[in-house]
């Protein structure tokens, strides 16, 4: 979960709206805007650019083409 961790603090510090390879926006959804991409994990965030946050709203892990967070399976 450290490796987690250190790539929310490096990819989401500066421009965090911004696509890259590990960062993408989401198709309209109830969870978040924003999803990262770590490894096997999916941190999903939202950004408030007027008040410069940005906030870590789940983690999840997939496996294959299934989403889980909490233990649960999860469709976007």
């Amino acid at each position: 979960m450290r490796r987690v961790v250190d790539e929310i603090e490096v990819q989401l510090k500066d421009e965090p709206t911004r696509e890259t390879r590990k960062r993408k926006r989401l198709r309209p959804n109830q969870l978040a805007e924003w999803e990262l991409r770590v490894e096997s994990f999916r941190v999903f965030y939202d950004v408030f650019l007027e008040d410069a946050v940005v906030k870590v709203v789940a983690v999840g892990s997939k496996v294959g083409n299934n989403l889980f967070i909490h233990g649960e399976k999860y469709e976007l």
